[in-house]
């Protein structure tokens, strides 16, 4: 590939967030390893980055396009699934909070104020609602199921991300 071609490519990174010891909170980190498994467009990069939100940072610095995927809490409808503009999530820590409380929304609120244009332009959240939080290995089956539903979501808009 050529030097001119490369520069049209965009860098796409896509971030499973979340604790897979937590039951459906391993949500995200479900749907990279479903993405994982697929033939993906040039310049997408997955990562599991846990509970880690100065990884969104870090990962995200320097894309184009950024995805994140994470488990919601449970509020009545397991398996929902919500695409939201990441603009519209993106939040300052509270004030006085400690690395520990620094999540990807917070994440995004930094990341574009200490990148600017360095940081994603195009971030899109997909957020699934839990049906359990409690300690455990497995999703349960509403959210291994909604997994394969935001995976095919995710790789449809990389797929329109990536056309020319």
């Amino acid at each position: 590939m050529s030097a001119v071609a490369d520069l049209m490519v965009p860098r796409i990174v896509v971030l499973g967030c979340g604790n897979p010891n937590r039951s459906d909170d391993g949500a995200g980190p479900a749907v990279i390893a479903l993405l994982r498994a697929r033939s993906l467009p040039a310049g997408v990069e997955l990562y599991d980055v846990g509970t880690d939100g100065m990884a969104v940072i870090y990962k995200a610095r320097g894309a184009t396009h950024l995805v994140i995927v994470d488990a919601r809490a449970p509020a009545g409808t397991p398996g929902a699934i919500y695409e939201v503009p990441g603009e519209v999530l993106a939040a300052p820590p509270a004030r006085g909070a400690g690395l520990h409380e620094f999540r990807w929304d917070n994440a995004i609120y930094a990341g574009q104020r200490i990148y600017g244009a360095a940081f994603p332009a195009h971030v899109s959240v997909f957020l699934v609602e839990a049906e359990s939080l409690e300690l455990g290995l497995s999703l349960s089956p509403k959210l291994a199921h909604a997994t394969g539903v935001v995976a095919d979501q995710v790789a449809a808009l990389l797929d329109r991300w990536s056309a020319p």
